[in-house]
């Protein structure tokens, strides 16, 4: 810690794994938006994480990030989310989605600052949480992925956990930071926000 961030020193674990079948199979975090990979405007918003680990096939990273793969390949977010704790050290870290284009440090931050209990995750507004937007402790994770029986799903992982849910305000006009790429349509709208020309 330093006098400027008062914050426990946390890690993120960013999940940049999938087929991204929807989008023609092509690598999902390396697609651009503003200029930038989906990778590089995630890794963007935790510039002082350490460690920052992207969970999923090798692809260009930043230096000192470190990418670790999910066992079995493209086996879906927590078998991800597994592999990406393998390499946290830290009692905190950020999960996020990797295909999240305008997600700003400021929400990271606030969200560490609202970590009180297991969990905190960004709620959108429909009122559904974002679970792959959220800060945690890392032991609660861990304990979770340890009681896992089998296969499952994040939302039922995170479940028997103590989680604050933060709708967070947002600049009238600004993409919300939740929005994400899974489609064409997402990709294309994505780029519009972003003042990018109809690639038609």
């Amino acid at each position: 810690m330093t006098p400027a961030d008062p914050l426990p020193p946390y890690a993120a674990v960013v999940l940049a794994g999938g087929r991204a079948a929807r989008l023609g199979g092509r690598a999902k975090p390396q697609l651009e938006v503003g200029g930038r990979t989906l990778l590089a405007a995630v890794l963007a918003a935790v510039p002082d994480a350490g460690p920052r680990v992207v969970v999923g096939p090798p692809q260009p990273v930043p230096a000192g990030v470190v990418v670790v793969r999910e066992q079995r390949p493209g086996g879906g977010p927590v078998a991800a989310l597994r592999a990406g704790l393998t390499a946290v050290d830290t009692d905190v870290v950020a999960v996020l989605a990797g295909d999240l284009p305008f997600v700003p440090p400021e929400l990271v931050r606030d969200l560490r600052g609202r970590l009180v209990d297991d969990g905190v995750l960004v709620v959108d507004d429909t009122g559904r949480d974002q679970l792959l937007l959220g800060v945690w402790r890392a032991a609660a994770l861990r304990r979770a992925l340890g009681a896992a029986g089998g296969p499952t799903s994040v939302r039922r992982l995170v479940a028997p956990l103590s989680v604050t849910r933060w709708h967070p305000s947002r600049e009238p006009g600004r993409p919300p930071p939740w929005t994400d790429c899974d489609t064409p349509a997402d990709l294309a709208r994505a780029r519009a926000a972003a003042g990018e020309p109809d690639r038609g």
